[in-house]
């Protein structure tokens, strides 16, 4: 059996009965005016993070979700679109999609504003997406794309930038490494499926991102997510596994190499304005978030009225590029 077959098998199983130890989200769900979301589909919340965030948001989008498990973030994301398909959900197990559509029918008892049809839901493969190209505003993916070996993740990345139209953002929440999982454990396939050993060191991943065309990247959120501890794994020192929460644009990758954000600032404070030439005019006092390409290229200045801050792997937007 392959590790995508696993895979299958694993969440049709969650499919038919929940299974709290899959996977351990770190973000609740926004309390919003009139959302109800209904107790199964917090029960099947297979993530581990959030791809609901407020500034991507807005009700004339096209929304593609993959790996919808239970529904709890397509109904979140129908919350803001409210209308007939306006939110694609694509899953590739049958089970999944079938609970998926009866604990819609039960949000729409809970919630007046919704209708299951806001929501079309489709049998399909994040490697192959039944979705023609240019065709969404926003697409997502919640603790999916961790599972995959190498070549399909680099696939399934470009599968999600071909379905979005430019300027268009892919929200993602998956687990990251601090150092490379052991080769025993990524071979593992139950636990890539529990998205315990498929995990890449942050820059790894970013790499792959960027390196599928996504010319500018945020991130959003980073915590602690999993341990994988010597004594049951059989590995020589303890992996911290976190979460992160990313959102890459489909922009042009610039000349001098993509505008990774991971929530640097820099400060000034000297006289008047400084301005690098490139695009950037700092101010006295004022905080200017700043991509990591551009915090090199301040770094390098070595002047003693500039400073630049390491990342805090929280960023929420107002930057230089």
């Amino acid at each position: 059996m392959s590790y995508l077959e696993t895979t299958r098998e694993v969440y049709r199983e969650a499919a038919l009965a929940p299974q709290k130890a899959l996977c351990c989200t770190t973000s609740k769900p926004y309390q919003l005016p009139g959302l109800s979301i209904p107790k199964a589909m917090l029960e099947m919340n297979y993530g581990c993070g959030t791809t609901i965030h407020l500034q991507d948001l807005r009700p004339d989008m096209t929304v593609l979700y993959v790996g919808v498990g239970g529904g709890m973030e397509a109904l979140q994301f129908a919350y803001f679109t409210r209308r007939p398909g306006s939110v694609i959900a694509v899953d590739c197990v049958p089970e999944m999609l079938e609970k998926a559509r009866a604990n819609f029918e039960v949000a729409a008892g809970e919630n007046a504003w919704f209708d299951p049809s806001f929501i079309t839901l489709m049998e399909g493969d994040a490697l192959d997406l039944p979705v023609p190209d240019g065709s969404a505003d926003l697409a997502a993916q919640n603790c999916l794309f961790n599972i995959f070996e190498e070549e399909d993740l680099g696939r399934a990345l470009r599968e999600m930038r071909r379905v979005l139209r430019p300027h268009g953002a892919l929200v993602i929440s998956d687990p990251v490494a601090q150092v490379p999982i052991p080769a025993h454990l990524r071979a593992d396939e139950r636990l890539r499926a529990a998205c315990l050993s498929g995990a890449l060191p942050l820059d790894d991943y970013l790499s792959r991102i960027t390196g599928a065309g996504f010319g500018t990247v945020e991130i959003r959120g980073r915590r602690p997510y999993r341990l994988l501890d010597r004594r049951r794994y059989g590995i020589e020192e303890d992996i911290l596994l976190e979460t992160v929460e990313i959102a890459a644009f489909n922009d042009p990758v610039p000349s001098d190499g993509p505008c990774i954000f991971t929530g640097r600032t820099i400060l000034f404070t000297g006289e008047g304005a400084f301005d690098d030439g490139r695009g950037h005019v700092v101010t006295p006092d004022i905080p200017l978030p700043i991509c990591d390409k551009t915090a090199r290229w301040f770094e390098g200045l070595g002047r003693e009225d500039i400073f630049v801050t390491p990342p805090t792997y929280h960023y929420n937007g107002g930057g230089c590029c």
